[in-house]
């Protein structure tokens, strides 16, 4: 089947119309927009990649791709829940959960819940593995004590999958788990032990919020314990594999957001005359949209390909270095084009009276988060060199050596 023909993304484009004109009244009022969240949901875009035995449609991360590139053109607030709602924490459930963990996640997400899932820490961003958050283990529970930060949703999601650093009784570290609490924080319906501390304030997508959140003596019942096969030590790897739907998904927020961009600098070229005629034919500007459209383009391309890929012995999840050279490529590629887009439009795009500015704005976190874009060039080039690259100067003495060897 054709994108064209594509179910899922046509019901997106007609979405997409109703989504356009409240876009500036969620960045405006810094509110999530649960108005939106309900047109997701009544239109099976919530959950579309759960599986028909746990009530979603079974669809792939390619037709995800096609759904959020409709709605990141006018509303990149809701492509971000699209994602989030079909992507990363979600997939990591249905991959690796229990019968019962997937029944519960799949019914959160189906009726409109948007997963939160809380690795990052004021001290371990991009070097995930130095999470402090700890699990530690008493009879047949784990109480969780930490802190994480800029957790996307926080103080919205009911589902929040948290990964902490697992101890046995004897304080043994085995390795990192995932854990998965399941509450209601917009009705103040939170276990003992779990705070909302505070929302950052966002240079863009301002409706969603990002929180700190902080465990104390946090309860989590052993059965609420996300375990891929491979166990603690070496289960933190598959279950951030699922990070690689995420990343593809958020390079096709950033792609759309583009598409967007051209879309308007497209028409303005076409309706705006100076010096008696169109700025459609000045050639400095057509060279401009001509390099826009090549950006968009290239950036679908590769985002489609991830978006199809499959990562060794038998993933479900995108090829890990194909989702990380698509995000990379196109979060860079979109800031470039929504900024001259804005460019085209001059004085009037550096205002509100077009949705440039905003787009300038939500455009720009792409590249930090997720994996920042120099995070995701390491992981690249540790491909191309088929070579660890770890960024601890201890790691970098050790491999060196070794490379020089070679």
């Amino acid at each position: 089947m054709t994108a064209s023909g594509n179910p899922y993304q046509s019901r997106a484009r007609d979405l997409a119309q109703v989504f356009a004109p409240r876009a500036a009244e969620w960045d405006r009022s810094r509110e999530y927009c649960w108005p939106n969240v309900a047109d997701l949901t009544d239109a099976g875009l919530m959950g579309m990649t759960i599986p028909e035995e746990y009530g979603g449609q079974g669809a792939s991360f390619y037709d995800t791709v096609l759904v959020i590139e409709e709605i990141a053109r006018v509303c990149t607030l809701s492509a971000r829940i699209v994602v989030e709602a079909n992507m990363g924490g979600i997939s990591a459930v249905m991959a690796y959960g229990t019968e019962d963990q997937k029944a519960r996640c799949a019914a959160e997400v189906l009726a409109g819940d948007k997963p939160a899932i809380c690795i990052t820490e004021p001290d371990a961003g991009s070097a995930a593995t130095e999470m402090q958050t700890t699990a530690k283990r008493q009879g047949d529970r784990y109480v969780l004590n930490g802190t994480k930060h800029w957790i996307t949703g926080g103080g919205v999601s009911r589902t929040h999958l948290i990964f902490a650093r697992v101890l046995d009784e004897q304080n043994n570290d085995l390795g990192i788990g995932g854990f998965l609490v399941i509450c209601d924080p917009v009705k103040g319906d939170l276990p003992e032990g779990f705070e909302i501390v505070r929302r950052e304030r966002t240079m863009g997508l301002c409706g969603m919020p990002e929180a700190e959140l902080r465990f104390t003596d946090l309860v989590v019942e052993a059965d609420m314990v996300v375990t891929p096969p491979s166990g603690f030590r070496r289960g933190f790897a598959d279950l951030m594999n699922a990070y690689n739907s995420q990343r593809v998904g958020a390079g096709t927020i950033a792609m759309g957001v583009a598409a967007g961009a051209q879309d308007h600098a497209t028409r303005y070229l076409k309706d705006r005359h100076q010096f008696g005629r169109p700025l459609a034919e000045f050639q400095g500007l057509q060279w401009m949209l001509a390099d826009m459209d090549a950006g968009v383009h290239a950036s679908r391309l590769m985002l489609h390909e991830a978006a199809k890929s499959r990562g060794p012995n038998g993933s479900r999840f995108p090829d890990m270095t194909m989702a990380a050279r698509a995000k990379m490529f196109a979060s860079e590629t979109a800031i470039k084009v929504v900024n001259d887009a804005l460019q085209m439009f001059g004085a009037r795009g550096y205002g509100d009276l077009e949705p440039l500015e905003r787009m300038y704005r939500d455009v720009r976190m792409f590249t930090i988060g997720g994996g920042t874009a120099q995070i995701l060039r390491t992981q690249v080039a540790g491909h191309l060199l088929d070579m660890k690259t770890p960024q601890t100067r201890d790691g970098y003495r050790d491999t060196a050596p070794r490379i020089a060897a070679e």
